[in-house]
């Protein structure tokens, strides 16, 4: 029983298998080798599928596709998810404003958002200040 070093396919992660164990799990996803979380997350979007003779091979490529998307350069992942949240402020302030425009609050109740002075750092010496 010889114990091999293999990486999924998907996300990158590395496990200690067997080849038997190996091979058997590569003829359930196509030919490719999946870890646990992976494996799993393709079984619930292939019990999705319409088509089963298909379902497993569009659940195996939608789902690299989606860990492709999360392994890409952290600095984008960053701005992605400061635009989600200005987003969420954006319309949570027009939602706000729209509500109070019919009834407008005195301006000692009306809540702003600010941030104080900060700085963040990204990395060792880089740093941004608000």
């Amino acid at each position: 029983m010889e114990i091999e070093s293999v990486k999924c396919e998907c996300c990158g992660l590395k496990e200690d298998c067997t080849q038997d164990y190996i091979s058997q799990i590569k003829s359930k996803f196509e030919g490719k080798w999946l870890c646990g979380l992976c494996s799993e997350a393709v079984r619930d979007e292939a019990s999705r599928g319409k088509k089963p003779i298909s379902a497993m091979e569009e659940a195996v490529k939608a789902h690299m596709s989606f860990c492709r998307k999360f392994k890409s350069n952290p600095a984008v992942r960053v701005a992605d998810g400061m635009r989600q949240i200005l987003r969420r402020r954006s319309s949570d302030l027009s939602l706000s404003s729209s509500s109070s425009s019919s009834s407008p609050a005195p301006p000692s109740s009306r809540k702003y958002y600010s941030r104080t002075a900060s700085t963040s750092q990204v990395g060792d010496s880089s740093s941004f200040t608000f």
